[in-house]
């Protein structure tokens, strides 16, 4: 049986001493000039779409390799590259066994949710392997995924049994960080508490069965790291869950906010990253400025969030 998702991940957070998930969602007015600059030059057919793709690649191999010793997971970000159709998709595709390479865990943030046999297609493509004409192919090959969870149970039992058969793992959408999430997610469902616990309650069965020798599950849930109160009640609600943690930096948490995702070894939480690393530095040392960024902030969280000295 293949390795479960969850201890993969305590192996890579205790081996590296981090937290951290680099979150690459490349945007073309971030990038640095001269990178664009000589792209635009080549521009071809289709209003550049190939070179973009390239584009996009090139900027995404610089942050992963510059990344990689201080974080334990690439958080690749499916709408920035689908925007541009084929030589986009194929650009984070290319990406995902990139950052696999490199030795972390990839993670496509996708947020897909359906029933029966699109489920089904969406969980092979990302976490497990679709049919091909003679036997099972690859798909893109992520460790793991986000997944939205409105479709209920029979909208999450494809993915959980790719988890089961190949070893990887998904984050439920719980308590997210944007501003409008309370719209729906903090609703009182009854006097039992509010749409987002109510989640969390669904979270916490369907990664029951899939917990591996570390304690923690494979079904993980993406809670936002400017929660507030929030936090403490879903660690609660969910004590052998990772929570994927979106917010940190740009959107305005800090280590204070994500302590409470942590248990005394460290473990419990991947804390999300974006633009406050990919776009740290805009000239042609972009890369070595997200090297800096993102050890500070292995730094900083290591020290706040419980890590073993």
């Amino acid at each position: 049986m293949p390795k479960n998702f969850a201890d993969r991940l305590i192996e890579a957070v205790l081996a590296k001493r981090s937290q951290v998930c680099v979150g690459l969602d490349p945007r073309l007015d971030h990038m640095p000039p001269s990178l664009l600059a000589r792209y635009a030059q080549e521009q071809g057919e289709e209003n550049g779409r190939r070179e973009i793709g390239a584009c996009l690649e090139e900027f995404g191999a610089a942050i992963i390799e510059a990344v990689a010793p201080e974080v334990v997971a690439i958080k690749l970000q499916l709408a920035c590259f689908e925007q541009y159709g084929p030589p986009g998709i194929r650009a984070f595709q290319r990406l995902c066994r990139r950052a696999a390479g490199a030795g972390l865990l990839v993670i496509a943030d996708a947020k897909r949710g359906d029933i029966g046999i699109s489920a089904q297609a969406y969980s092979a493509a990302f976490i497990g392997r679709p049919d091909g004409l003679d036997g099972k192919i690859d798909g893109y090959g992520a460790d793991a995924m986000t997944v939205n969870p409105l479709f209920g149970s029979d909208g999450i039992e494809p993915f959980l049994d790719d988890c089961r058969s190949y070893g990887r793992g998904i984050f439920v959408l719980v308590r997210t960080s944007n501003p409008g999430a309370a719209e729906i997610q903090d609703l009182q469902v009854d006097e039992s508490g509010s749409v987002y616990q109510h989640i969390a309650g669904l979270v916490a069965g369907w990664g029951g069965r899939l917990r591996g020798d570390g304690g923690y599950s494979s079904v993980g849930a993406v809670i936002g790291a400017n929660g507030g109160g929030a936090i403490s009640g879903l660690r609660e609600l969910l004590p052998r869950v990772f929570f994927l943690m979106p917010g940190y930096g740009a959107q305005g948490a800090g280590t204070d906010d994500v302590a409470p995702a942590f248990d005394s070894r460290g473990l419990g939480a991947l804390i999300t990253a974006s633009r406050s690393i990919i776009y740290a530095g805009s000239g042609d040392d972009y890369a070595a400025a997200a090297a800096a960024a993102a050890a500070g902030m292995r730094e900083e969280l290591w020290q706040t969030g419980g890590g073993q000295a």
